[in-house]
């Protein structure tokens, strides 16, 4: 599936199996360093695409990085008839996807419920992530959840249960102006609408109950990478406190308070602008480590992906590669896309232009 915005930005989606054999929709988008993107509670990756406000978000981050971002298992384009959806699972999805775009290392933001899965998936694969930039986000336990605290959890699950899937958005958009309080009004009606496109009211309160369970705070002094936290002061969806949490608790990082109300910062606002060129700062490190125009593509491809561009530069076609290298004409091609992803490649020239990187050697 290929979504192409009105600015011509062009996505990629693909799908994964996850380790219990649920099916994950991820997509891939903008040229650079790879950025994975874990992962939003609400998403839907064509909802999202022409978004009021996620536009920005994809556009900007996809000029200074190739970015892959996915649904969580129940959510948007994923599998949706899901029953697990705790912390174990979603650590596995963020594997799958990962490995099925072929990524050996790369930089994470994780966003609003991913701190916990990002920091058990660098825990158990160490070296595989670059670089660390929690958006707004949290390692959870923080030990000072009051009775005031659960009486307002109970109240959004009973929102959820009798309110979300009904057409009216009134039950909705007590969330949106919770997540967006500065929105304008077709902002507002964008994320209300979002939120019932996204998931069901069972998924929504089954998985919004398994992230009360999540909790990473163990392994924040494990984090070996640089990291940037960037959370908006006022915002009331993650309390700033636990970005205070994250900074203090991993070693070097560094925190970043932005001067905003809203948990998805919007384009208009000064926030947007700071966020941004943290963001773009923080991963110059990795664009100036793998360029892709100035790498060699042996120092950039795995051995199968340059048997692949190897046969692929004889003229073969995929059936003959499949033929050869006793693959499906599927496999060479998802091989053929990472290698496109890896050199910064799009468009109906990708295949000429990786074969001329090839027999040149650059």
């Amino acid at each position: 599936m290929v979504g192409v915005a009105d600015d011509g930005v062009r996505q990629v989606v693909r799908f994964c199996r996850s380790s219990d054999g649920v099916n994950i929709a991820y997509a891939v988008h903008g040229s650079g360093p790879p950025l994975v993107v874990d992962a939003c509670w609400m998403s839907h990756l064509d909802f999202d695409w022409d978004s009021p406000i996620w536009r920005h978000y994809l556009v900007e981050l996809g000029r200074i990085a190739t970015v892959i971002r996915f649904d969580e298992r129940g959510h948007g384009l994923s599998d949706r008839d899901v029953d697990d959806l705790g912390l174990e699972r979603r650590v596995d999805d963020l594997a799958a996807v990962v490995d099925d775009a072929g990524l050996d290392r790369f930089a994470v933001l994780a966003m609003a419920q991913g701190g916990p899965v990002t920091l058990h998936y660098m825990a158990r694969n160490p070296g595989r992530v670059t670089r660390l930039v929690c958006a707004s986000t949290y390692a959870g336990g923080s030990g000072h959840v009051t009775e005031d605290d659960l009486a307002l959890e109970e109240a959004f699950e009973a929102l959820i249960r009798a309110g979300w899937d009904r057409k009216d958005p009134a039950f909705r958009r007590v969330f949106t102006s919770m997540m967006i309080p500065d929105a304008t009004e077709e902002q507002m009606r964008w994320l209300d609408e979002l939120h019932n496109k996204a998931v069901t009211a069972p998924t929504a309160y089954a998985a919004r109950r398994a992230r009360r369970d999540a909790d990473a705070s163990d392994l924040m002094a494990r984090v070996d990478v640089p990291t940037l936290v960037l959370h908006s002061r006022d915002e009331r969806m993650n309390d700033f406190e636990q970005a205070r949490r994250l900074a203090r608790g991993i070693p070097g990082a560094r925190l970043v308070a932005l001067e905003s109300r809203n948990h998805i910062l919007l384009e208009d606002e000064p926030a947007w602008p700071v966020f941004l060129r943290e963001v773009t700062a923080f991963l110059a490190a990795d664009r100036d480590a793998a360029d892709p125009a100035g790498s060699p593509v042996t120092a950039l491809l795995t051995e199968r992906e340059l048997d692949v561009l190897a046969l692929a530069a004889e003229g073969r076609d995929n059936a003959a590669i499949a033929d050869r290298m006793v693959l499906s004409p599927r496999t060479v091609e998802r091989h053929l896309q990472n290698i496109y992803l890896k050199l910064g490649l799009t468009g109906t020239t990708a295949r000429t232009a990786a074969v001329a990187r090839f027999l040149t050697g650059r």
